[in-house]
């Protein structure tokens, strides 16, 4: 199955379980900061997303969501 991460900017503050739980490295933290100041994680390849979760289950803002295909 295929998805791709939806993340809310302004929920983030910037703690990279997400980057780490990710078992296909496809998220890294961005180079601009959300209002608070605070870098978030960006998807770097859409593509090799398998809608697994695991990024969104470890994030304690629930910033993001999977859209699935």
């Amino acid at each position: 199955m295929a998805g791709k991460p939806i993340i809310s900017v302004e929920r983030c503050k910037g703690c990279g379980l997400c980057i780490r739980s990710c078992p296909k490295a496809i998220l890294e933290m961005s180079k601009t900061t959300n209002s608070q100041g605070v870098n978030y994680p960006v998807c770097i390849d859409e593509s090799k997303c398998i809608a697994c979760s695991f990024c969104a289950t470890m994030c304690p803002d629930v910033a993001i969501e999977i859209e699935k295909e």
